[in-house]
């Protein structure tokens, strides 16, 4: 931990450390000011309130804390908040439509089952949205190598890999109707 009366930040004014920022989150523009350290994690949930990014490993391993950054997935609790400047960053809480209509990856972990104790879900549907954005129709191997970057301590995974499965079926469904 930093003490701020230390010897190196004796002679930093205070609020130089502080950046701007505007990004968009969720497809809605923000503006915000930050500490130039801050990572992308503590500002969704503490300035915004995005809850859905779990706090877990922070050190970019487990995938808990996974938003997708201009359809990328990305660690938000080791990624700098400065980097997002500009971008498009989505977290669970975009997912669902304004009246509550849960989105083809929502529905699919609920039928599936994928959501098993809920810690990892949020990062696990940020990253088959990132997915099946990126191909529309994976099999199972690509499944399999982009689930494997997230952590779910419920699991063998299979369950998960069925919800991706039946969400990359709801969503290629014709003119986005259920199957």
């Amino acid at each position: 931990m930093c003490d701020p009366e230390s010897e190196a930040n004796a002679d930093v004014p205070q609020g130089a450390l502080e950046t701007s920022i505007e990004f968009s989150l969720n497809g809605e523009k923000r503006n915000c000011t930050i500490d130039s350290s801050a990572v992308l994690l503590d500002v969704l949930r503490e300035d915004f309130g995005c809850r859905g990014v779990r706090r877990s490993c922070e050190r970019g391993v487990c995938g808990a804390c996974t938003v997708l950054v201009d359809d990328i997935p990305v660690a938000s609790c080791s990624t700098f908040a400065f980097a997002v400047e500009g971008a498009a960053v989505e977290t669970v809480e975009g997912l669902a439509a304004a009246d509550g209509t849960l989105s083809p990856q929502q529905q699919a972990f609920a039928e599936c089952g994928g959501y098993q104790c809920g810690f990892c879900t949020s990062g696990m549907l940020m990253l088959t949205t990132g997915l099946l954005r990126r191909e529309p129709r994976p099999d199972r191997g690509t499944i399999r190598e982009w689930i494997s970057s997230n952590t779910c301590r419920c699991t063998g995974y299979e369950m998960i890999m069925e919800s991706v499965e039946r969400a990359a079926a709801l969503t290629a469904a014709p003119n986005g109707e259920r199957e």
